[in-house]
C-alpha cells in the first residue's frame, strides 16, 4: 500500500467520528464489493515466477515466522483483553503483509467496520515507524544488505514500507526485500482459505446447517497474478488494472473508516494498539537475532 490508502482511512475515520453516517448499510455493502474487486486487481501487479521461486527457497522459515506471529499475537490479545477478531486481524497483518492481509481476511471473519478500522490503523502506524527506524538500526548493528533485506521483508508490515526501507539501505537490500516480501504476501491465499475453513467447521459444530461464504475472490487474485506472469500480450494493461486496484482499496478504506463512531472507538480502547506494538517489537527483535545467529560474521563484514 502507498500513503493514499492511509490518508483515505484517516479521512474516513475523522468523518465517522465527527458526523452520523447517513447511509451505513449502503456504505457497508459497497465497501465489501469494492474490497473484493480491488484485491483481485492488485493481483495484476505480482509475478508468480519470482514469487514462487523466492517462496520455495524460504518456505520453512516463512511458515515458522507466520505461525510464530499468529500464535504470539493471539496470546497477547487474550492477555490484554483484546477482542478475538481484532487480535486475529492485528496478528494477520503483522504475520503477512499489513493492511492487505487484514482487508482480505476481515470479511471472512465477519469483522465490523470498527474492528477493521482499528486493526488497519494500528498496522499502518507501526508500518510508518518501521520505514523510518529500520535502516538506522541496520547500520547500528552493521547488518549486511542481503540480511537487512530479509529482515525488512519479515518484520515490516506492508510491502510499500519494505520497499522504502530496502531502497534506503542499498540496492541489494531492495532486491532481496522486494522479492521475499512478495513471496510472503502470497500467503494471503492459504491463510484466507484456511480461516474460512476453520470458521465453517466452528459454525457447523454449533449450527450444522450454517453456511460460510468462501472467499472466492482470493482465487481470482491468483488468476490475475497468473495472467500477469503468463499472458505477456496484455502487459500494457496490467499496470492500469493494478493502479485501479490501489485506488479502489483507498476508496474502500475510506468507506470503512466512516463506519467508525465515538462510541465504538471508546469501547475498543487502546489495547489493540498495545497488542500490535508488543507483537511487532518481539517479532522484529527475534527475526533480527535469528538472522544474525544464522549468518555469524556477516554482520561485521
Amino acid at each position: 500500500m502507498t500513503i493514499l490508502p492511509t490518508l483515505a482511512l484517516l479521512l474516513g475515520v475523522m468523518l465517522g467520528l465527527a458526523f452520523t453516517h447517513p447511509f451505513p448499510r449502503f456504505a457497508k455493502t459497497l465497501s465489501q464489493a469494492l474490497l473484493q474487486i480491488s484485491i483481485v486487481a492488485l493481483g495484476f501487479d505480482m509475478n508468480l515466477d519470482r514469487v514462487i521461486s523466492a517462496g520455495r527457497s524460504g518456505f520453512v522459515y516463512t511458515l515458522v515466522g507466520i505461525a510464530f506471529a499468529l500464535g504470539l499475537g493471539t496470546a497477547l490479545g487474550r492477555l490484554l483483553g483484546v477482542s478475538r477478531t481484532i487480535a486475529y486481524l492485528v496478528s494477520v497483518g503483522t504475520a503477512i503483509c499489513g493492511g492487505s492481509a487484514i482487508v482480505a481476511v476481515g470479511p471472512v471473519v465477519g469483522a465490523s467496520d470498527e474492528e477493521m478500522s482499528v486493526s488497519i490503523g494500528t498496522v499502518f502506524l507501526l508500518n510508518a515507524v518501521g520505514l523510518v527506524i529500520f535502516p538506522p538500526i541496520g547500520h547500528l548493528f552493521h547488518v549486511t544488505e542481503p540480511d537487512f533485506g530479509l529482515w525488512a521483508a519479515l518484520a515490516i508490515h506492508d510491502t510499500s514500507s519494505v520497499v522504502g526501507a530496502g531502497a534506503r539501505f542499498g540496492a541489494v537490500a531492495l532486491t532481496v526485500a522486494t522479492t521475499v516480501k512478495l513471496a510472503r504476501a502470497l500467503w494471503i491465499v492459504p491463510l484466507t482459505l484456511g480461516t474460512a475453513a476453520w470458521r465453517s467447521l466452528a459454525h457447523r459444530a454449533i449450527e450444522p446447517r450454517s453456511r460460510i461464504k468462501w472467499p472466492w475472490f482470493i482465487l481470482f487474485f491468483v488468476a490475475a497474478a497468473a495472467m500477469r506472469t503468463y499472458v505477456p500480450a496484455l502487459s500494457s494493461v496490467y499496470p492500469s488494472l493494478s493502479k485501479g486496484g490501489r485506488i479502489g482499496l483507498a476508496v474502500t478504506l475510506f468507506l470503512i473508516g466512516t463506519g467508525m463512531s465515538r462510541e465504538s472507538l471508546a469501547k475498543v480502547g487502546l489495547r489493540p494498539l498495545l497488542q500490535g506494538v508488543l507483537l511487532w517489537i518481539i517479532v522484529a527483535v527475534c527475526t533480527l537475532a535469528a538472522i544474525l545467529t544464522l549468518h555469524p560474521g556477516r554482520a561485521t563484514e
